[in-house]
C-alpha cells in the first residue's frame, strides 16, 4: 500500500506557506512530488514536481479530471512507496481530489496524511471585514453554484470563478438578481490583489477572471433555483457512466427526439373537442411527457458541451435575447394592432437577423407536406399574398392547398395536420366498430 502526503500551497503568496508544508515537501524526493496544477504562485516551491495540468486539457468534465488525477496518484504511490501531493489553498477547502483520496483510504487502497494549510477564505474574511460564523456565510464552488446554492439566500462566498462562462452560469442560476452589489476578490495576498464591488448585471462583463478569482454575495433577492441545474448534472453523469448513453450521438438521438415530441402532442389531447384546451386530468401525463422531451433537449446540449460548442446556459441566453429582439412591441417602441402585425414583424426581423433574401428561406424542405404548405401560406400572408381562388381548372394539389388555407383562416387557426389525424381517427373507430359487429360470436 502506497502512502500519499497532501500539502496545501496556501492562497498564493509563498510567505503564507506553512512550515509544516515546507518540511513535508523537503522530506520527499523530487521525483515523487506532484502538483494538481502548476498554475499557482507558490507552485515553484515544490521543486522538480510533475503536474497534472495535462488532465485538464484531455478530459471533458472536472469530475473526470479529478478522478483521473486520483487514479494516477494511487499508481505513483504504489511505485514510489510514498509521494507528496500539493494542491492550491487548503487541502480541506473545496478540494475534490482530497475527498476522493479519503474514499481511497477508506477502501484500503492507500495510506493518507493531510497537512493543514491556510486557505484563501482566511484572507477573504479579512478583506471583506466579515466574521463568517456570525454572518453564516456558506462557501460554494462556482462550477456547482446552481446545485450547491439551491435554496440559499446568502451570504455566499463563491470560489473557482476562473472564467467568464462560470460567471455567466452563476448569473443564469439566479432568477431575481441581488439588490446590493457583490464583492469581487482577486489574487488575495499578492502584490496585484484586487477587491472591488460590482453590480450583478456586470458580473460576466466587467471582470477579467483568473484561477484566483472569487465573489462574495451578501444577500440574494430570492433563493437560487437548482432543479434544472441538478437535471443537467444528472444527464452529464448518465453520459459519463451509462453504456447506452455513452454510445449516443446527435444522429442516433433524432428518432427519440421525434418520438418524444409526438408523445407530448398525444398528451395534449385530440383536436376538435369543443374548444377544450387540455383536459385537467391529463396534466400529469403532460408533465411527464414534457420531462421526457426536456431530457432529449438537455442530452443534445450535453453532446454540444462535450464538443466545446455551447451549454444549456448559452441555449437559454440565446433564445432569451432572440425573443426580446423579436418582440419590439413588448420591449421597444413598436406599436401593433393585433397578432397579425406581430407575425408580420416577426418574419421581417427574422429575415434581417438571418441575412436572408427571402422570408421563405429556412423552411425545411423535408417537412411533412401539410406542415410545409401551412408554413408557406402563413409566410406568404405576411407580405400580402393570399391563396388564389379555386376554379374548375385548379389542380388537385391546389384544391388541397386551398383547404389548408381555409384551416389557417378559420377561427382559432386550425392545425390541418391535427384535424386530418382526428378525422382519420374517427373513421378508424367507426370502421372498427362495424368490423367488430360483423364478426361471428364465439
Amino acid at each position: 500500500m502506497g502512502r500519499i502526503v497532501v500539502v496545501g500551497l496556501g492562497p498564493g503568496d509563498p510567505s503564507l506557506l506553512t512550515q509544516g508544508a515546507r518540511r513535508a515537501i523537503e522530506s520527499v524526493e523530487p521525483a515523487a512530488r506532484f502538483l494538481r496544477t502548476s498554475r499557482h504562485p507558490s507552485a515553484f516551491v515544490v521543486e522538480g514536481a510533475s503536474s497534472f495540468d495535462h488532465r485538464y486539457e484531455s478530459a471533458d468534465t472536472f469530475d473526470e479530471v479529478y478522478r483521473g488525477i486520483v487514479v494516477d496518484l494511487i499508481g505513483e504511490a504504489e511505485r514510489h512507496g510514498e509521494i507528496l501531493y500539493a494542491v492550491p489553498g487548503s487541502p480541506r477547502v473545496l478540494e475534490r481530489t482530497v475527498d476522493l483520496l479519503d474514499e481511497a483510504e477508506q477502501s484500503g487502497q492507500i495510506e493518507l496524511e493531510v497537512i493543514a494549510a491556510m486557505s484563501f477564505v482566511d484572507l477573504a474574511w479579512v478583506s471583506l471585514g466579515v466574521d463568517p460564523y456570525e454572518q453564516g456565510v456558506r462557501l460554494i464552488d462556482g462550477h456547482r453554484f446552481a446545485v450547491a446554492g439551491a435554496g440559499e439566500r446568502g451570504p455566499l462566498l463563491v470560489a473557482h470563478c476562473h472564467n467568464t462562462r462560470v460567471l455567466s452560469d452563476i448569473k443564469l442560476a439566479v432568477e431575481e438578481p441581488p439588490g446590493a452589489p457583490v464583492m469581487v476578490l482577486q489574487r488575495l495576498g499578492l502584490p496585484d490583489e484586487k477587491v472591488f464591488s460590482l453590480e450583478w448585471a456586470d458580473l460576466d462583463r466587467e471582470i477579467e477572471p483568473d484561477h484566483l478569482t472569487s465573489i462574495y454575495i451578501p444577500q440574494m433577492a430570492e433563493p437560487v433555483a437548482g432543479e434544472v441545474a441538478a437535471f443537467v448534472e444528472l444527464v452529464a453523469r448518465l453520459r459519463s457512466e451509462c453504456p447506452w448513453d455513452q454510445e449516443q450521438t446527435h444522429r442516433t438521438l433524432r428518432r427519440h427526439l421525434l418520438e418524444e415530441t409526438y408523445e407530448v402532442l398525444e398528451a395534449l389531447g385530440p383536436v376538435g373537442d369543443g374548444g377544450v384546451d387540455v383536459d385537467p386530468d391529463a396534466y400529469a401525463d403532460l408533465e411527464e411527457e414534457l420531462g421526457d422531451l426536456l431530457f432529449q433537449i438537455v442530452f443534445h446540449t450535453t453532446l454540444a458541451t462535450e464538443a466545446g460548442a455551447f451549454g444549456l446556459g448559452d441555449v437559454a441566453r440565446g433564445v432569451h435575447d432572440k425573443l426580446v429582439h423579436r418582440h419590439p412591441h413588448v420591449f421597444g417602441e413598436v406599436g401593433v394592432l393585433g397578432s397579425e402585425d406581430v407575425v408580420a414583424n416577426w418574419e421581417q426581423i427574422k429575415k434581417a437577423e438571418k441575412g436572408r433574401g427571402s422570408i421563405f428561406e429556412g423552411i425545411p424542405a423535408d417537412l411533412p407536406a401539410l406542415l410545409y404548405a401551412l408554413k408557406v401560406l402563413k409566410k406568404a400572408a405576411t407580405i400580402g399574398v393570399e391563396m388564389p381562388e379555386i376554379t374548375e381548372q385548379s389542380t388537385f394539389g391546389e384544391r388541397l392547398l386551398a383547404m389548408i388555407s381555409e384551416a389557417r383562416d378559420a377561427d382559432g387557426d386550425l392545425d390541418p395536420e391535427s384535424e386530418l389525424r382526428a378525422a382519420a381517427g374517427l373513421l378508424r373507430d367507426r370502421a372498427k366498430a362495424i368490423e367488430a359487429a360483423a364478426e361471428p360470436a364465439n
